[in-house]
């Protein structure tokens, strides 16, 4: 036997055979690598395939020991189960014992109660749907099927809010308590009961019934448990209805009639009125007059009376948008409720804010918006610009602009197409002073109209304070409404302009006054220097004026040689020549009414050339003074004139010695 090897995938194995067969596998394994095949191996046929049944020995069955089917528990894990089940067998039939005991001891043996409360049967019956303010009978049915009579019984009924007795329609009955006395074993009672129901249209109430009573040998009081019965109600005895346009215009007053009419074959009494008011309208009157804000006391409404309430106001508001008035109409508990206790109707009524019938727009001297400021003295022209917003044209257009504030000479007032008012101080324009031009607008149409005035000059407005003029203009019209009736309208633009205040700054040369004492020659001599006093005077009228600055140059032939008062913030600058005065805040009135006015002075120097000869130089030039106007918001920038030796301020001096000389 010859050992043969085998490899698989690494995994040699080692196979014993018979000499013969290693010398035809060493055969084969010498053709198979030979270079050439050999014919005797190439030509031999080959077999043919067959089954091939090979016998498997079955000596690898070996018997196996049994396994047991069960896992016996120790003997005491046993023993502890058989107790835990006799112990779980007795708690069981305890129980069961307890409860068959006590439920006959309550029932038929001593401890049972003569009366059960499961044993009271209480029903209500009646329409499902009721008219709201119409006399509705309840049928309560009591049944005792206790085998013991229930003694002092009483039936307690509570009704929905707003009901009232069918016989005393004024008086509000929330509960009713109805003694059914003694009810014996096995007896049933019907007991009708009548009341009126009070609520809003398509509403749903609740009423409760219970009933109390005793057993005999005992005070305590029993009560069942409620039996409810749900109605709902078919129609509102009262209600509400809201006329008026469902569009209008931000600031254009309207107009709302609310109609109260009773439902009820029967009087509703004390009834209540609220209307919630939406924002952005203001109240202005109404007829009648409610009794506080909102809440109106209508009394009692009988069967077919109706009142009627006209509401009048102003609504302001963005175009598209939606405003509701709320109305609840009801009663209340007692006379000294202010509001409505229990609703019988509730409504609204929509309004949609438009764009203004006729827009308005006031430009002064060109110029529009929150700073238009004007002098003392100026004319000032107005003009006025409509356009018609809406879908349909109006008719008899009227526009008044009127002026108040600051009083306006009405000699000064002019207007090619109006006419000025003095009585109110107003400009108006209608189709008669505009030639038929506003007696029919048509959707779109625009226009404008134009007048202008002067104002007061500076003496009169200086008793004022922060004066301004505001001029108002309303229009009016007319148009179909969406009833077909004619309805006024109307609109309104301010504009306000602001007078600026007086501020005023004098400059003057001083030889002969002057408070640092004058040195030199007068008139001015060529070579030698000469000195002045520059008195600068402030005034201001009406407004405040903030951070004011004065600013001056001296010519190059002139020098700074001091100044007055001390506390003045006064500097100069020898580089540019450059004069300052910090003011800062000049108060109104300052130099006017008999008030100081805000001064300085600074001396000078002046040496002339022999090129001045003849001539008056100017000694100090580009005289400025700066701020800002507090109740204008606008620059305040005024002017003085050029100082030269021309010094005609100076009470002493004669204008001979006004020019330089050799």
């Amino acid at each position: 036997m010859g050992t043969i090897q085998v490899s698989f995938d690494g995994i040699f194995i080692r196979m014993q055979g018979s000499p013969h067969e290693d010398e035809k596998i060493e055969r084969l394994r010498r053709a198979m690598y030979s270079r050439s095949l050999s014919p005797k191996l190439k030509d031999r046929p080959r077999r043919a395939l067959g089954e091939d049944s090979s016998q498997v020995g079955e000596d690898w069955k070996r018997p196996e020991a049994g396994t047991k089917t069960s896992i016996v528990a120790p003997m005491g894990m046993r023993t502890a189960r058989i107790v835990l089940r006799w112990f779980l067998f007795a708690a069981i039939a305890f129980f069961v014992g307890a409860a068959v005991f006590f439920t006959y001891y309550f029932t038929l043996g001593g401890g049972s109660l003569p009366a059960s409360p499961g044993n009271i049967a209480v029903s209500i019956s009646g329409p499902p749907n009721v008219a709201g303010g119409e006399s509705t009978e309840l049928q309560i049915t009591v049944s005792n099927r206790n085998r013991s009579s229930l003694q002092l019984a009483d039936l307690v009924i509570t009704y929905p809010p707003g009901t009232r007795a069918s016989s005393q329609t004024s008086t509000d009955a929330p509960s009713k308590r109805i003694q059914v006395g003694t009810l014996e074993s096995g007896e049933a009672r019907n007991i009708p009961v009548k009341a009126i129901f009070t609520g809003a249209e398509g509403q749903r109430a609740i009423v409760k019934v219970e009933l109390e009573y005793r057993l005999q040998g005992s005070s305590a009081i029993f009560v069942t448990p409620a039996a409810n019965f749900e109605l709902a109600f078919s129609s509102s005895p009262i209600s509400i209805s809201i006329d008026g346009n469902n569009e209008t215009v931000s600031g254009q007053p309207i107009l709302l009639t609310l109609t109260v009419a009773s439902n009820s074959a029967t009087p509703i009494r004390d009834v209540l009125l609220s209307v919630g008011y939406p924002f952005g309208f203001k109240f202005s009157s109404a007829v009648p007059s409610p009794v506080r804000g909102g809440v109106w006391e209508l009394g009692d409404i009988i069967p077919g009376k109706s009142v009627r309430i006209e509401i009048r106001g102003t609504l302001t508001g963005e175009s598209g948008d939606e405003r509701v008035f709320r109305t609840t109409l009801g009663t209340r508990k007692t006379k000294d409720s202010p509001n409505v206790d229990t609703a019988l109707s509730l409504g609204s009524y929509r309004v949609t804010i438009s764009r203004p019938f006729l827009a308005l727009a006031v430009a002064v001297n060109k110029e529009d918006g929150a700073n238009v400021t004007v002098a003392p003295g100026d004319r000032v022209n107005v003009s006025v610009l409509w356009q018609n917003n809406l879908p349909t044209a109006i008719t008899d257009a009227v526009v008044v602009a009127q002026l108040s504030g600051v009083e306006i000479d009405g000699e000064t007032v002019q207007s090619n197409d109006g006419f000025y008012r003095s009585s109110d101080n107003a400009v108006l324009w209608n189709k008669t002073t505009t030639s038929g031009a506003l007696s029919n607008l048509a959707p779109g149409a625009k226009g404008t109209v134009n007048f202008s005035f002067l104002m007061p000059q500076s003496e009169i407005l200086e008793t004022l304070r922060n004066p301004r003029l505001i001029i108002t203009v309303h229009a009016s019209a007319k148009r179909l409404s969406e009833a077909g009736v004619p309805e006024n309208l109307q609109a309104t633009a301010a504009q306000i302009i602001k007078v600026a205040s007086n501020l005023q700054v004098v400059a003057e040369g001083h030889y002969y006054d002057n408070p640092f004492g004058s040195v030199g020659p007068m008139p001015p001599k060529t070579g030698e220097e000469t000195t002045y006093a520059i008195l600068f005077t402030v005034t201001n009228t009406t407004n405040k004026i903030k951070n004011a600055k004065l600013a001056a140059h001296l010519p190059p032939y002139v020098r700074s040689l001091g100044f007055i008062p001390p506390f003045e913030k006064i500097s100069f600058n020898k580089i540019d020549g450059t004069l300052t005065w910090d003011i800062g805040d000049i108060a109104s009135s300052v130099g006017v009414r008999g008030n100081p006015p805000r001064w300085a002075a600074v001396n000078i120097g002046f040496t002339p050339s022999t090129s001045q000869i003849g001539q008056t130089p100017s000694i100090l030039e580009n005289i400025s003074l700066t701020g800002l106007d507090e109740a204008t918001g606008a620059p305040a920038d005024v002017t003085a004139q050029d100082v030269t030796t021309n010094i005609e301020g100076d009470a002493s001096f004669s204008s001979t010695n006004a020019s330089v000389v050799r």
